[in-house]
């Protein structure tokens, strides 16, 4: 792991200033394949330039560069255990120069190379990892035979759809988290779209490799009436997609188990590689979703084949 120090929580920012920002970091998950000028992440948050990078800082506790540079490196890293794809061509794909450029920059930040990570599947010195999830936690003693079994995938596709979003940092303090759905749940059913809604969780760090307190969860409603977001919360349009879905009961740990089957067993043996698009956890018992000692869901991973992948 680079020993580069990582930023400390930030107060909470303005709404309206946060809200600016939720559009960047978007707009940058979007277009990492190319560098984005000043000028036009200015130009998306409304800002001026010459306090844009100053107003991103005290908004995301981040530089730009290193939110970006992670950004792109998280992308990377999830090519390289997912995809087939050549490493010039992830460098590319992530927004790199060359293979070289993206070498040195995957070493440094995960002090691994990324041919060296490929092989092996993990960041062998990653502390983030160890302590979000050591092994005895997982439980996960199934056997393949009985995860697949347990585990049926089909494939959906999902039409385009308008969602309203709260984004929770230091996610891994549940309270954050619980408290989002509380809010989100409440303004649904003031707007009168909550029955109708789909209700789901996007995972938008890994958290494998993104420090504690910087790990993100979207929590959300898409709807298909027209709504009035409240302050604090945010609109998206998620474009048409193919997921590959688990339907899941249980408690966290066989959710665990359920998204290692997802990723470890059936992707590396199917036709489909991962979108670069966060996966989803949608929850079937709306009225039960602050309930998390026991969980009704959908788990959803954004695939495409692997042919789309390369052409």
């Amino acid at each position: 792991m680079s020993t580069e120090s990582v930023p400390s929580p930030k107060p909470q920012a303005n709404s309206e200033y946060a809200q600016r920002i939720d559009w960047v970091i978007d707009y940058l998950r979007g277009n990492l394949d190319r560098q984005v000028g000043l000028a036009e992440l200015a130009s998306v948050a409304c800002f001026s330039e010459f306090h844009f990078h100053r107003m991103f800082r005290a908004v995301s506790g981040e530089t730009l560069k290193n939110f970006t540079n992670r950004l792109r490196l998280k992308k990377a890293a999830r090519l390289l255990r997912y995809s087939e794809q050549s490493l010039t061509d992830i460098a590319l794909d992530c927004g790199f120069s060359s293979s070289a450029t993206f070498s040195r920059a995957f070493r440094a930040g995960y002090d691994t190379s990324p041919r060296q990570y490929r092989k092996s599947g993990e960041i062998k010195k990653s502390k983030i990892c160890k302590e979000l999830f050591p092994e005895d936690e997982y439980g996960l003693s199934m056997s393949a035979e009985e995860k697949r079994a347990a585990f049926p995938v089909r494939l959906i596709d999902i039409p385009e759809r308008q969602v309203a979003y709260i984004r929770v940092t230091n996610a891994f303090e549940m309270d954050r988290v619980l408290t989002a759905f509380k809010t989100l749940i409440e303004w649904a059913k003031s707007q009168d779209i909550f029955s109708e809604g789909i209700l789901f969780g996007m995972t938008v760090d890994d958290p494998h490799v993104t420090p504690k307190h910087l790990y993100r969860y979207e929590v959300c409603l898409a709807s298909s009436f027209p709504f009035e977001c409240m302050e604090g919360m945010s609109k998206l349009k998620m474009p048409a997609m193919r997921y590959a879905v688990i339907k899941v009961s249980g408690d966290l740990h066989k959710v665990a188990t359920a998204w290692d089957y997802l990723y470890r067993d059936w992707l590396i043996t199917s036709a489909y590689e991962p979108e670069h698009a966060p996966a989803l956890e949608v929850f079937l018992d709306k009225e039960s979703a602050m309930d998390w000692s026991h969980f009704e869901l959908e788990l959803c991973l954004p695939v495409r084949k692997h042919a789309e992948m390369r052409s």
